[in-house]
Formats: C-alpha cells, sequence, structure tokens
C-alpha cells in the first residue's frame, strides 16, 4: 500500500490541519511510514506567519528533499504554500508540487510511482470538510479542535487575513460531533481568533450559539476544555467567568504589547493598564489561574520608553508563561511600510532582557507551587500536565511511570526545575 509522512511545522491550527490530511490520506487508501526515507508521499506542511518561520519551512523541505527514497513525491502544503506558492515552486526545484489549501483533498494523487515532472500548483480541489474527514484517533489523551478558520481582524503586522481569509466558524454541531469522536480526556480549542467563534454566523443563523455556549457544551463532554489566543477586547465577563470557574482556569490572552501609541500602531486594542486591570479580575475571581501571553519586539517606532513601559508591565503582571518575538515585515501588512524600524541589535537587546525578566519570574511562580497537591493529567509514560501547562506549549509535571497514562491523578509538587515540576503522588 502507498504510504506518507507528515512534517507539521508552526501552530496548533496546522497541527489539525495535518490530521485532516492524514484522514483524507487514509481514507484514500494510504498508510504511515516509519519514516520520511519510507515514504512514497512526503509532505511538509509549512508556517508562514514570520520571517524565522519561513525559514524553517525551507529548511526543513531541503532536509527532507536529501532523504527522501528514490521515486518519492515532496509536496509543500500549509500557510506558506498558499501565500507563496509561484515562487516557492521557482525557488525549490526540489519540490514536486506546490499544493495551497484547496488542492489538500487531492494530496494522495502525488503519491506515484515517480514524482511530477516539474513543480507546479495543483489546480483548485473542494475545500476539506471537517464534518465529514475523519481525523485519526489520538495518540494522547487530548487533542486540538479548530472550531473556525481565517479571521476578521486587521492587525497591522499580520498577514493571516490575506491568505486565510475571513472568519468562518464551524457550527456547534460539526465541534461537538468531532469532540465525541476524538474521545479525548481534554480538549483544546483553537482558532486564528477563538474568541470570535460564531460572530460570522449570528447574522445568516440568528440561532447559532457562540463561545461561551460552545465552551459550555464541549465541556459536558470531556473533563478538561482548554482556550488557546483569546483576543484581549474579546475576554467578556462572561467568558471569563467560564473559563475561571471550570476545572481548567488558564488564559492566554494575545496581548502583543502594552504601549498605548504603539498597540495603536498595530491596529489593536488596549494598553498596559487595562490589561492589568483583566488580569487582577481574573485572579480575584481564581488566585490560581494560569496566565499566557505574547508580545511583539521592535515593531516599527518602538521607542525605549515603550520597551521600558514593556518592561514593567511584564513584572507587573507575573505571567506564568510569555514569549517574545521579534517583528519581521510581512508582504501585504499595514508595517512593512512603516518608518521607525528598529535595528536588529537592538531587538536583540530588548529580546533578552525581557527573556531574563520572564524567565525568573516563571521560576519563581513554579517553585511557589513546591509543597501543592495538584490534579494532573498524564500525557505519558512519566509526564503529565495541571491546568497550568498547555501541552506542547509551556512545561510539564514529571511524574512516577506508575502513573496509568490518559488518567487523572491527585499529585504533591516536590521540586521545581525550571519551567517543569516533579510530583508524587
Amino acid at each position: 500500500m502507498p504510504s506518507y509522512w507528515i512534517e507539521t511545522l508552526g501552530c496548533p491550527k496546522n497541527e489539525v490541519d495535518s490530521d485532516v490530511i492524514i484522514g483524507s490520506l487514509q481514507a484514500d487508501g494510504m498508510v504511515p511510514a516509519s519514516g520520511p526515507d519510507q515514504a512514497d508521499l512526503v509532505v511538509v506542511n509549512t508556517c508562514a506567519f514570520i520571517a524565522a518561520a519561513r525559514e524553517e519551512s525551507v529548511a526543513v523541505t531541503l532536509e527532507l528533499a536529501d532523504v527522501r527514497r528514490e521515486g518519492a513525491s515532496l509536496v509543500v502544503t500549509g500557510c506558506m504554500a498558499e501565500r507563496y506558492a509561484g515562487e516557492l515552486a521557482d525557488a525549490l526545484p526540489e519540490v514536486d508540487a506546490v499544493v495551497g489549501f484547496s488542492g489538500q483533498a487531492a494530496l494522495a494523487d502525488l503519491a506515484a510511482a515517480t514524482p511530477v515532472a516539474a513543480p507546479s500548483r495543483r489546480p483548485p480541489a473542494p475545500v476539506l470538510d471537517l464534518a465529514h474527514v475523519l481525523r485519526p484517533a489520538s495518540g494522547r489523551p487530548w487533542a486540538y479542535v479548530k472550531v473556525a478558520e481565517g479571521c476578521d481582524k486587521a492587525c497591522g503586522f499580520c498577514a493571516i487575513p490575506t491568505f486565510r481569509g475571513p472568519q468562518r466558524s464551524r457550527s456547534i454541531d460539526d465541534v461537538l460531533a468531532e469532540v465525541e469522536r476524538l474521545a479525548v480526556r481534554e480538549v483544546v480549542l483553537v482558532a486564528q481568533d477563538l474568541a470570535a467563534y460564531g460572530r460570522d454566523r449570528t447574522a445568516a443563523e440568528p440561532g447559532e450559539r457562540r463561545i461561551v455556549e460552545l465552551v459550555t457544551a464541549v465541556a459536558e463532554r470531556v473533563p478538561w476544555v482548554r482556550l488557546l489566543y483569546l483576543y484581549p477586547s474579546e475576554l467578556t465577563d462572561e467568558l471569563l467567568e467560564v473559563i475561571a470557574t471550570g476545572p481548567v482556569p488558564y488564559f492566554d490572552l494575545s496581548l502583543q504589547h502594552v504601549s498605548a501609541p504603539l498597540v495603536r500602531a498595530m491596529r489593536r486594542w488596549g494598553d498596559g493598564a487595562r490589561f492589568l486591570d483583566r488580569i487582577r479580575t481574573i485572579r480575584e475571581l481564581r488566585p490560581d489561574a494560569a496566565l499566557r501571553s505574547n508580545f511583539i519586539v521592535g515593531y516599527p517606532g518602538e521607542t525605549e520608553r515603550d520597551h521600558a513601559e514593556l518592561l514593567e508591565f511584564v513584572e507587573a503582571a507575573q505571567l506564568d508563561w510569555c514569549g517574545f518575538f521579534a517583528w519581521s515585515p510581512e508582504e501585504g501588512t499595514p508595517a512593512a511600510t512603516l518608518d521607525g524600524r528598529v535595528g536588529d541589535e537592538v531587538v536583540q537587546l530588548r529580546l533578552r532582557e525581557l527573556s531574563e525578566i520572564q524567565d525568573r519570574i516563571t521560576a519563581s511562580r513554579r517553585d511557589d507551587l513546591i509543597g501543592d497537591v495538584i490534579e494532573v493529567l498524564v500525557d505519558e509514560v512519566g509526564v503529565a500536565r495541571s491546568h497550568r501547562e498547555a501541552p506542547s506549549i509551556d512545561g510539564v509535571v514529571h511524574v512516577p511511570d506508575s502513573l496509568a497514562v490518559g488518567e487523572f491523578h491527585q499529585v504533591c509538587v516536590v521540586e521545581a526545575t525550571g519551567p517543569d515540576l516533579v510530583a508524587e503522588p
């Protein structure tokens, strides 16, 4: 039987896309290979969010081109393929096909005995219908579930709406059907603008429910529900309370910066004072809530004063987890044409300053948990997570190998090692 190998890069939403591709390939009679050098079809699901992600996508593609066996087809798909199809086909003669989102359902056709003669973008095929393509069973006790595609926001630095399109939410019944099929212990809901789920359906379908109703319904089917990527202005009191009073009080707030002028330049909402107020509200309602965010460093026009304000915010917020990344000019975004670009050396210095502060805060907050009894879900032998750790993103909790995988356990934290914890029953 023809076999496939998929290499997935980028965000959790890409992992869902890869799962759907796998479901489609298996429906066409293909089986997974033991490695890229054993497959008839090698697929790279790329990321195009920032320059570093694109560079990684190209590097991985070239590595796989070197290791694939003779006669195997190498296909590039995903965000980078959708956004730069023509350029990729010209720049990577090693690739047999560059396939955009609409062509992913036809990938099995490329598992031929001989590779395609020349790189090309395949003709459009029907967009994959998540309701009717079965994802493979999760090999873990948790799974990402993508509830919407695209985004209606117009952030100055982000090109995603230009190639992912406007927001299109799945129906709640479709999402719940997938949750039930997955049969996992934790569902992680993802989307480009998660808290805006369902808004695009409301005008045409007045009875369609939105994010709070979705979270509540999913929580009736799985013990843990986690939400990733919440735009700060979309965190309503109702949604905040639903998350804070549930078993997974985890808030992933996409803040990006705290300087009011810079946030406005980014075409976003908020400032440091409003963000801190929201964080205080969360912790008053749920003292053990975990908070994560991410920030752009070196956005055009970022001054030393803006940077100092961000440093002060990071110290004051005491977030459990925080990521920082350098701004990169993205073709077609408003920020790409802005003046006042910050030099690379200055950006790297600012990144180091921020990371040093956050690493200390994260380590301190983990140390504070020593002696506490926490509930964990064991993901694999010896590795677990509490509500404070999102899978594949944050630290983990190391537990004895004797604890059953896929089950919840009460454990006592006995040690903290940087971002990770060590716990005993």
